[in-house]
């Protein structure tokens, strides 16, 4: 039995990245970019109003206020998307709408609030000084600037400069396919009403939604039975994806097959039980070269495994360097036991609370206990040294949410 650090270690050094696609835009969103990305022209190409208003030479404004307006003429009117066809000459102003090129001449912008219309002239009511309420060329971005940095995760902000670069597909770490393999003579399906006996496979889909939410694409392979050959039929199916996960089986049982058929089709067997609790029996090995985790059968200890070792992993594989959970101290709201020698994921509800967070668990913290899970935003961590911890201590707590119960994360 290995330590979680170490286990995870093992697992990191194993990960390869993907290779790089061409996706559209829309579909990167939230997908690692694998290329660095230059600005081929200036953003605006030209000088533009940032208001509806009207377009000056800033010197014909001076001393104007609204007790002694200065009237200027009016010569035309530009639309967003259409040119200016007049030079701005002194006393003269170009009604202007926001967007619109500015006209030659013309140096700064009032907006059309600080004036007032009259027939074929304006009267200006404040003095404005050069470059007011304009955009210049380039003020955004310029030509051959680097935009977006090849590693960075494209966010709504990325897809929206890739579309004013005129970028309609991009190159983006591939999504890893992840074949999902539950194992036991117990399982049935989803749509089975379960006889006595047996129970509904709920693993496969928390750990499929669990793939979503980090990036890959789940492959579901339905249930294996408690048999070796039909085990390692599966097993030979999945090995077409990029990553391979099972339930089940990794323990000490007559029936734990699955551990056994890992260490005879597989080319590798990492490790096999990591000190913590829930996910004990976790193994993590390979089948012709593509990774293979033999995770465990009880549905809380599936789900934590995969927070543990898997999202990290598949992160990884994608392009991501923030790989982890945030972590936090809060304090405990409750006395807390637990047995010494291994490290502790209790699923907890984190809260703020005027300048601290507080933890608390969320009851029942057995491994087969899914609500546990369903009303998580945390896990409270403990290491393996520990055995108590009071009420009021602080702890440490590994976020489930951007967000907690009542606030923003702090910073």
């Amino acid at each position: 039995m290995i330590t979680v650090e170490k286990a995870l270690h093992t697992v990191l050094a194993a990960c390869r990245p993907m290779g790089l696609e061409k996706a559209d835009l829309l579909k990167a969103a939230g997908r690692v970019i694998g290329e660095d990305v230059f600005a081929p022209r200036d953003i605006p190409s030209a000088a533009n109003s940032a208001m509806d208003g009207y377009a000056v030479r800033s010197g014909d404004t001076k001393g104007a206020h609204a007790l002694k307006p200065v009237e200027l003429k009016v010569v035309e009117t530009i639309a967003a998307g259409s040119l200016p066809r007049r030079t701005v000459q002194a006393g003269q102003a170009a009604r202007i709408m926001t967007g619109a090129v500015v006209p030659k001449g013309a140096d700064a912008v009032v907006r059309r609030e600080d004036t007032e219309e009259k027939g074929k002239t304006v009267l200006m009511k404040i003095a404005v000084p050069p470059g007011l309420d304009i955009r210049f060329p380039g003020e955004d971005v310029r030509r051959g600037e680097k935009v977006i940095a090849a590693g960075s995760v494209l966010r709504p902000g990325h897809i929206g400069m890739l579309a004013a670069l005129s970028k309609a597909f991009v190159a983006v770490y591939q999504r890893p396919r992840v074949a999902i393999l539950s194992t036991g003579d117990e399982l049935v399906d989803i749509e089975t009403e379960p006889p006595p006996g047996k129970i509904v496979n709920s693993n496969t889909y928390s750990l499929a939604a669990q793939i979503l939410a980090c990036g890959g694409a789940p492959v579901l392979l339905g249930i294996g039975s408690d048999d070796k050959e039909d085990l390692v039929k599966k097993f030979q199916v999945a090995r077409r994806a990029d990553v391979i996960l099972s339930s089940g089986g990794v323990s000490v049982g007559d029936y734990d097959f699955v551990k056994d058929v890992m260490g005879d089709i597989g080319n590798a067997m990492h490790f096999w039980q990591v000190a913590m609790r829930p996910g004990k029996p976790l193994a993590f090995g390979s089948i012709d070269g593509v990774p293979l985790f033999g995770l465990p059968g009880n549905p809380v200890s599936v789900m934590v495994s995969f927070e543990q070792f898997v999202r990290p992993f598949l992160l990884r594989m994608q392009g991501h360097t923030r790989i982890f959970r945030p972590t936090l101290t809060a304090v405990s709201a409750q006395e807390i036991k637990k047995s010494a020698g291994v490290k502790n994921f209790l699923r907890a509800v984190v809260e703020r609370e005027k300048n601290r967070c507080t933890a608390r668990i969320t009851g029942e913290q057995g491994s087969g206990i899914l609500k546990s899970m369903v009303e998580a935003n945390a896990f409270i961590v403990l290491d393996e040294d520990v055995s108590h911890v009071k009420k009021g201590e602080n702890v440490l707590v590994q976020l489930l949410e951007e967000t907690l119960t009542g606030a923003d994360v702090p910073a």
